[in-house]
């Protein structure tokens, strides 16, 4: 347990909030019997004391969460799963969901919602080169569209019995710890984010006529400012930012390796591992995550997922 001189209310966490305060700084949050503990130093945070498949949600809950969600960029929800409509139910509380591109996820009736199976149904499935896979990529969802996903709800629905898990790390964090000179230089810079790149290991699944018709390359700063919170993050999806804009190949990989080899270090990252029931809630504005996919042939990993909308990246 959390000792009662750690213990803050909603009110003054919010200030908090305002001011910048960062994961890890704070123990413990209490607003009636809701809980928000650290998950980490990095990022991360469980929810505790909220039962999100019973009543609605009371206001200073909510504050709270959204509060909690602005200062620590991810929370955890332990609890049973949940239909795909009291699924989308919850993620209301968050923002708007979305319609995601691949038509055969969605879920008939609920088509917000998608399931996502990464189950290596074969021992051919499963590469001995694991970064072929390509949820091993590090990836912020949805930096493809104009105008990308603010945050991602994803739910276990079925977990192998080792690895599996989901990595995050904090491109707010590692922009901030860049030298004055690294971030003017990144805030003048804007990349090009395509549906696959050839700068990932794997390859992007294949879409139909009309995802190909939806997904045509766009542009996005290297650094975007968090509309809500007016903090900077750095804004590079390995998965799937091809190229610098303006420069040549050869100077764009260069420093795009370099980013890359910065923003994921060990003291930016969380990895977490699902246990039953499990919901994450991220903010893709200033994460970007993986996954570990190392995990037995013939065990099935199977998520649901939402989408919330966002705006466009400036």
């Amino acid at each position: 347990m959390t000792s009662g001189s750690n213990v803050i209310d909603i009110n003054r966490r919010r200030k908090e909030v305002e001011k910048g305060a960062k994961p890890g700084k704070v123990s413990a949050i209490r607003a009636q019997s809701l809980r928000i503990e650290p998950l980490s130093i990095a990022l991360g945070a469980e929810v505790l004391g909220l039962n999100l498949a019973g009543a609605p949600l009371g206001e200073s809950e909510l504050a709270g969460i959204r509060s909690a969600f602005l200062t620590h960029h991810l929370l955890c929800f332990r609890g049973e799963p949940l239909k795909p409509g009291d699924f989308s139910r919850v993620a209301n509380y968050f923002g708007e969901p979305q319609l995601q591109l691949y038509r055969k996820q969605r879920v008939e009736g609920v088509p917000e919602v998608s399931i996502l199976e990464s189950t290596y149904k074969s021992a051919e499935d499963k590469p001995d080169d694991l970064t072929l896979v390509r949820l091993s990529g590090w990836h912020t969802d949805d930096s493809y569209f104009a105008t990308p996903a603010k945050a991602t709800m994803l739910q276990v629905l079925s977990q192998p019995s080792s690895g599996g898990e989901t990595r995050f790390c904090n491109t707010r964090q590692a922009y901030e710890d860049l030298d004055d000179d690294m971030k003017q230089r990144l805030q003048q810079l804007r990349a090009v984010h395509s549906y696959d790149t050839r700068r990932a290991p794997g390859r992007a699944p294949e879409r139909s006529e009309v995802e190909k018709a939806e997904t045509p390359d766009v542009t996005h700063p290297l650094v975007r400012t968090h509309e809500d919170t007016g903090y900077k993050a750095i804004y590079f999806n390995p998965n799937r930012t091809d190229r610098v804009v303006g420069m040549e190949r050869k100077d764009s990989d260069e420093l795009l390796d370099w980013l890359y080899a910065h923003m994921t270090q060990p003291k930016y990252r969380y990895d977490h591992a699902w246990q039953p029931g499990d919901i994450l809630l991220w903010d893709n504005r200033c994460l970007v995550h993986s996954v570990n996919t190392d995990f037995p042939v013939g065990e099935k990993r199977v998520h649901q997922r939402i989408l919330l909308k966002g705006t466009r990246p400036v």
